[in-house]
């Protein structure tokens, strides 16, 4: 795993997200840590009110480089195989970037109202720290 991705295992949006992310990557590249896990947020120096302001993409292998929210949306796509070519365009039509970062901070604010909330957090087949035999 070379980066940790830190989600909403409360918010059905985040969930299905991840479900699918974790799908289509295996484990391979990202490994999944909900924001309720206090305890392993400790560990990389995460608040909760950090976790206000979206999710979190962390590299492995250096922890100091960190993206969130609509940035992290954004480096998950290009470290996908081919995402490059999408996030690249994505970055380079004028006003996108700004419209993308408005509408990721509007469902991050209503994600539960438009998506609902789940009644238990929702823990990945790959979490942090584990390696592949850990797919359930």
């Amino acid at each position: 795993m070379q980066y940790h991705v830190i989600y909403d295992g409360n918010c059905n949006l985040c969930v299905t997200l991840v479900q699918q992310l974790e799908k289509f990557d295996q484990g391979q590249l990202f490994d999944y840590v909900p924001m309720q896990d206090q305890e392993t947020l400790n560990s990389f120096g995460i608040t909760p009110q950090d976790c206000e302001m979206g999710m979190i993409l962390i590299d492995a292998s250096s922890p100091e480089r960190r993206w969130q929210g609509s940035d992290a949306a954004e480096e998950i796509g290009r470290l996908l195989p081919g995402g490059n070519v999408f996030t690249s365009l994505y970055r380079s039509l004028p006003g996108m970037k700004w419209f993308g970062d408005r509408a990721y901070e509007q469902i991050r604010d209503n994600r539960y109202s438009w998506f609902g909330k789940r009644s238990s957090i929702y823990q990945s087949a790959y979490p942090v720290g584990c390696n592949l035999k850990c797919k359930k």
